[in-house]
């Protein structure tokens, strides 16, 4: 008896594995085509499994999305750390762009997600958000130091153009040429010697304030759709 029950206990534990990994995959898929505002029954259907048992892995969006792309997340926060760390800022702060340009290029449902792992739902996520906002802002404010980053350069201005850069591979999600251009034609207009001309005033962007859903309106939180 004892026996059955621990092979009984190693089925049930293999099955939850996959039906876990099923749920991401399909939340990648389906986040990719529709955005990430889609229902969570669509979800369930691509990974051929319940709802109820979609809601017992992942009993809200916001953690569907987080385990979805966890590994991208933690690529851009070890770009990030590595990028502060670098001892020549403009290359710390290139690498980390091109970094997540090419996750947003890998993965089209990535951009939305990253946005949302910044909500102010909970102190923890607002005190992740700051964090990620002032490092980045060190970040620009080392390349400038350095003479390196173009001296009216301003930390949203890297949301806009992560925004940009978007807005391309949703368009043109195979032409990877047309994405490595762009990064490459963004890249060096940051750098100090391209600015002959004052910029316009920075946008006010943050990113709490990034648009995240498909039709590029801001979505209401809500903990089950």
């Amino acid at each position: 008896m004892e026996d059955s029950s621990r092979i009984a206990g190693q089925r049930m534990r293999a099955d939850a594995r996959r039906n876990r990994g099923r749920i991401l995959v399909a939340a990648r898929e389906v986040f990719a085509e529709h955005g990430i505002d889609a229902p969570m029954t669509a979800v369930a259907r691509r990974a051929g499994v319940g709802v109820a048992t979609l809601y017992r892995r992942f009993p809200t969006r916001d953690a569907l999305v987080r385990a979805a792309f966890a590994h991208q997340m933690q690529t851009c926060a070890r770009a990030l750390t590595e990028a502060l760390a670098d001892p020549d800022p403009w290359r710390g702060f290139q690498r980390l762009f091109e970094t997540v340009c090419e996750l947003q290029r890998e993965e089209r449902g990535f951009p939305a997600a990253f946005v949302a792992a910044f909500p102010d739902s909970t102190a923890g996520h607002a005190q992740a958000r700051e964090r990620t906002e002032r490092d980045l802002t060190t970040l620009v404010r080392r390349a400038q130091a350095a003479g390196a980053l173009r001296a009216d350069f301003h930390p949203s201005d890297l949301i806009v153009a992560l925004l940009s850069h978007c807005g391309l591979v949703t368009a043109l999600p195979h032409d990877t040429a047309a994405s490595r251009r762009l990064v490459a034609y963004l890249l060096q207009s940051f750098r100090a010697e391209a600015a002959h001309r004052p910029l316009p005033p920075p946008s006010a962007l943050s990113l709490r304030d990034v648009p995240v859903a498909a039709d590029g309106s801001q979505r209401p939180r809500s903990s089950r759709a």
